[in-house]
């Protein structure tokens, strides 16, 4: 039994590159060019979006089978084919070079894995079954966002917001001391836009004075 290593990447102009060009590869690409990744993908077809993308220069396209060229230069590769063979081609040539590989739907080719995610702005929340179950992750996902509603994406930022300042005021409560003062109504608040108030309670909670 494999125990991965949970890990956020800043991608940030990273290369990266997808080979396949159909919707799995279309949903991968769309989450490396929100984390900011420069994305090549090669395909000799692509889904419509995957095409605009690339004709809007979001992406560069290789109209071409794989082919180990491809890998130049490469930080993270993505094998998004329903080919097995393409598949095994790809994961040997990046092990070779040490590039880490992800295989969709093929945990013997990963040398990461995809969990998956929900996003309240900054907050992610990340649910993986290490490959057993990619479905049982996806429902867990589905449970978890009637707990974390949309207004944890204000509350992230509100909290930012306060540690910094409180930093600038070389103030620093501990961890403990944010966890207590982060619960209670502070959601319920922002939902109903009364940003000021909820920012004055966790002040207060924090034992801050304004």
């Amino acid at each position: 039994m494999i125990h991965y290593y949970p890990v956020a990447l800043d991608l940030r102009g990273r290369l990266c590159l997808v080979v396949g060009g159909g919707p799995v590869a279309e949903a991968k690409v769309h989450g490396l060019l929100a984390a900011g990744a420069r994305v090549t993908v090669v395909s000799p077809e692509l889904t419509t979006t995957l095409a605009s993308w690339a004709a809007d220069g979001r992406i560069s396209h290789g109209p071409h089978e794989y082919g180990p060229d491809d890998l130049d230069g490469q930080q993270l590769v993505f094998a998004a084919t329903d080919r097995r063979e393409v598949t095994e081609a790809v994961a040997g040539e990046a092990r070779r070079r040490g590039v880490w590989v992800n295989a969709a739907d093929d945990p013997a080719f990963c040398d990461f894995l995809l969990p998956s995610v929900l996003r309240r702005g900054r907050l992610v929340v990340a649910v993986s079954t290490g490959g057993a179950s990619p479905a049982l992750a996806a429902r867990v996902k589905q449970d978890l966002e009637a707990h974390v509603p949309s207004e944890y994406e204000a509350l992230v930022e509100l909290a930012a917001e306060v540690r910094s300042e409180l930093r600038a005021r070389a103030t620093r409560p501990g961890g403990t001391a944010w966890r207590e003062a982060l619960g209670g109504d502070l959601v319920t608040l922002l939902a109903q836009g009364k940003r000021g108030e909820a920012k004055a309670r966790l002040l207060d909670r924090l034992g801050v004075t304004r």
